[in-house]
């Protein structure tokens, strides 16, 4: 749902890189509201009495089970917020799993209950809902992560890239760098920060590979022609611009901790400064791929 503010104003560019407790409330608060009302009941079900229907949810199956596979998780009668925001990620990607919609069946007058039954529908119905409530709370929270149609939670990128990584088929003539392009651009799109540190050694490392493109004996000789078609023989001041940028993106390479782990070199500690590194040689690398073709 889209509210007054985002219909006004437009949404605000996600930046949270942690969940907080104010959302961390609204994700449990609604956890819990599907568990009352049977949402969970088709995986860990409460039978009626006389065995003939499903009443709800068993809360207490639910919530071990839960735990089982996501231990630092909190339990529905804490209020502490998880160490870990990848605890309340992961269980946000268990519960979209065993989620469904409920159907009322009848109420069940002896015992006082409603009989409860999932439709053939019911996982996709539930699954749908459970993801459009979570992704609003991120959304109004300006949380960086969204939950995907399949299940998967995954971090939002900058617009400005988003469809370029999303939908980018690498293709040159060599395909260790294909290789190598692919996976960087798949760890970079990984929830875990330190996946995407690894993003950051593997896109350095395809850009050392890609600057022999043009002559495998000389790097520096293959670069310079890289850059000349690149760039085009009209455009020296670009030609120029993106000859500083190549030097640059090369030297922190090697000044940080991106491709090797000297003591010397300083550690990508911050998550928008690998998201930053990342664009930036990744931006220059598609320049340099798209001129090719």
């Amino acid at each position: 749902m889209r509210y007054f503010s985002e219909r006004e104003s437009g949404e605000q560019i996600p930046m949270n890189d942690e969940i907080g407790e104010v959302a961390w409330d609204g994700i449990k608060a609604y956890v819990n509201a599907r568990v009352t009302d049977g949402s969970f009941g088709s995986s860990y079900p409460v039978q009626c009495p006389d065995g003939n229907a499903t009443i709800g949810t068993d809360s207490e199956g639910f919530w071990k089970a839960l735990k089982s596979v996501v231990p630092g998780i909190a339990e529905q009668r804490h209020n502490d917020i998880p160490h870990q925001t990848f605890d309340i990620l992961n269980m946000i990607e268990f519960c979209w799993c065993k989620i469904a919609h409920p159907t009322i069946v009848k109420y069940h007058h002896h015992f006082r209950h409603n009989d409860l039954h999932f439709l053939e529908d019911a996982t996709e119905i539930g699954r749908n809902k459970f993801r459009e409530e979570i992704n609003d709370i991120f959304r109004r929270n300006k949380i960086i992560y969204t939950l995907t149609e399949e299940g998967k939670i995954e971090r939002v990128i900058y617009t400005v890239l988003k469809e370029e990584l999303a939908s980018v088929h690498f293709s040159t003539e060599n395909p260790e760098l294909n290789g190598m392009l692919e996976k960087a651009r798949q760890k970079f799109l990984d929830k875990n920060e330190n996946t995407r540190r690894e993003a950051l050694q593997d896109l350095w490392d395809a850009w050392e590979r890609l600057k022999t493109m043009a002559n495998s004996d000389n790097k520096k000789d293959s670069i310079k022609a890289i850059l000349d078609y690149t760039a085009g023989s009209e455009s020296p001041k670009f030609r120029d611009a993106i000859e500083r940028e190549a030097i640059e993106l090369t030297r922190i390479g090697n000044s940080l901790q991106i491709r090797h782990s000297e003591t010397d070199q300083e550690k990508v500690n911050q998550a928008a400064h690998i998201d930053y590194l990342f664009h930036r040689l990744f931006s220059l690398i598609q320049l340099i791929l798209r001129a090719r073709k």
